[in-house]
């Protein structure tokens, strides 16, 4: 062995049996440590195994779940959207810590916790990273997941462009949309209707005309791709993999989803040059006052102050595209099953509509506010079938005391919204029922005086800037699909509450319309 191969050996040693030791430490000696010190302050849960943590579980629960059917009708759905949280909430009390590879994950479902958490008053948490390499491709960098200046920039034109007069500029636009699902609707009366896939195209048509000033037919394309990018990503979920060696070996998934961005974003480019190109040749007076608008505005904005990139502008697009099309279809297909099968609030919800608007008049914006009853009907629907289910998840960058527990900055906290949601000691023990009146008196009321225990679109600085939207596209819908039609549950209807970026009916929701 000659001197230079010597001299080489023993760095080359050295690095070896420093990385060996790094990655030891990691994912045997810190993840025990920490698993020792919530323990001994009361924090249990499910015990740390080697380098995977409880993903084998997490996988094992979710596949049990959604092979066993359903009770009829429950609204008790925790069980199968996020089973292992339910189980472990069960086994474990409200505040536990599970594992994900090497991270431990602590779960607060004490509202009070999750208040301090959310509020975020010391800017000390952050939003996680802990997105899979699929959801990453979905959301990017946009509002949903940013921070900082960043996100302050972009929030700052969500609100903007999302509330006060531009939301109420947005009303007939939601109203011709949902007049063209109801022609649809007259050629079906009497016969069996799938609303879940009406209210898809319904949601889909609303987010691309308010939000992008274009047309479904423009959008149909950027939802589809989506929707099968969504779909890689639920497959993916829990699937963990070595960074080097999934960049050599694509799987299929892999390449589908790099394939899907790319085509996502030029299909919002073509948007954007669409709208450039009117701007160019003077057939609109600027960019316009929509969300497409104000980002274009912030895209080519030469004084820097308020630029954003390219790339910044393609992933808000992508969010605002999955988000408000997501949670609109989702939250009105469970507002009518829970309509269809609790014909009373039915009738209720048809004689505000009926008091408010008439039998004929056409939703108006200051209408829409005065309908006390459905603002009731949709709280309950959001709390019985949460969109954002899984929660949210937040990072914390030194140790610090939360409540009586002392936490290293190691820790990353998941706030389960469903199981919150369904919580009897904050609900009482008839949670799993659809009962609006809980809200007749607000929030504070319903939940014992404790409103951060409703939180369906977050709370805090970050609580979702789509909330209005979303309430005033599901106010109209309703509001007109009761002044025209009644509605029952399909026999063939089949409960199947499944996860996916919001809980969907996995197969359909079916109900029998007649016209009024």
């Amino acid at each position: 062995m000659s001197p230079l191969t010597s001299l080489l050996i023993v760095p080359a040693t050295a690095y070896i049996v420093y990385a060996v030791v790094k990655f030891l430490h990691t994912v045997i000696w810190q993840p025990l440590q920490t698993q020792r010190f919530l323990n001994s302050q009361g924090l249990k849960g499910p015990p740390y195994a080697f380098l995977l943590g409880n993903v084998k579980q997490l996988i094992q629960f979710r596949e049990e779940a959604l092979t066993k059917p359903m009770p009829t009708l429950s609204h008790d759905i925790a069980h199968r959207v996020i089973p292992h949280i339910s189980a472990w909430t069960k086994q474990y009390g409200k505040n536990f810590v599970f594992w994900i590879g090497p991270r431990a994950q602590m779960v607060l479902g004490d509202p009070d916790l999750v208040k301090e958490v959310l509020s975020n008053k010391n800017r000390i948490f952050s939003k996680s990273d802990l997105l899979s390499p699929y959801m990453q491709k979905i959301f990017g960098q946009g509002l949903a997941i940013n921070e900082g200046e960043k996100w302050a920039k972009v929030r700052r034109m969500a609100d903007f462009a999302l509330h006060g007069e531009n939301l109420k500029s947005m009303v007939p636009d939601m109203i011709a949309s949902a007049e063209k699902m109801l022609e649809r609707w007259k050629m079906k009366e009497g016969k069996e209707i799938e609303v879940h896939e009406e209210f898809w195209i319904l949601s889909s048509e609303v987010i691309s005309r308010t939000a992008f000033g274009s047309s479904f037919k423009e959008g149909q394309q950027i939802f589809g791709m989506l929707n099968e990018l969504t779909k890689i990503s639920d497959r993916n979920t829990f699937k963990m993999s070595l960074p080097i060696i999934s960049d050599l070996f694509k799987t299929k998934d892999a390449k589908d989803a790099v394939r899907l961005v790319q085509r996502i974003a030029d299909s919002i480019m073509e948007i954007v040059k669409n709208r450039e190109e009117k701007v160019k040749n003077r057939e609109v007076d600027g960019f316009g006052k929509d969300y497409l608008g104000l980002l274009l505005k912030a895209y080519r904005d030469e004084g820097q102050s308020e630029k954003i990139s390219v790339e910044q502008l393609v992933d808000e697009c992508k969010t605002l595209y999955v988000a408000g099309q997501e949670t609109v279809n989702t939250l009105l297909s469970w507002m009518i099953l829970l309509l269809s099968i609790h014909q009373d609030w039915q009738e209720k919800a048809r004689k505000e509509v009926f008091s408010v608007f008439g039998r004929d008049k056409t939703p108006d914006a200051n209408g829409i506010t005065r309908l006390k009853l459905i603002g009731m009907i949709i709280n309950e629907t959001l709390r019985l079938y949460s969109p954002v289910y899984s929660g949210f998840m937040r990072d914390v960058d030194k140790d610090i005391r939360l409540g009586k527990f002392d936490l290293p900055a190691s820790v990353q906290f998941h706030i389960p919204i469903m199981t919150i949601h369904h919580d009897p000691d904050i609900w009482g023990e008839d949670v799993h029922l659809f009962k609006p009146e809980r809200f007749s008196e607000g929030v504070a009321k319903a939940t014992n005086n404790n409103p951060t225990a409703f939180m369906p679109f977050g709370m805090g600085p970050h609580v979702c800037a789509g909330f209005n939207f979303a309430t005033n596209e599901a106010k109209i819908t309703i509001a007109m699909i009761l002044q025209r039609f009644t509605f029952s549950l399909s026999p063939g209807y089949v409960h199947s509450p499944f996860p996916f970026l919001a809980v969907r009916p996995e197969k359909g929701v079916q109900v029998i319309i007649n016209a009024l």
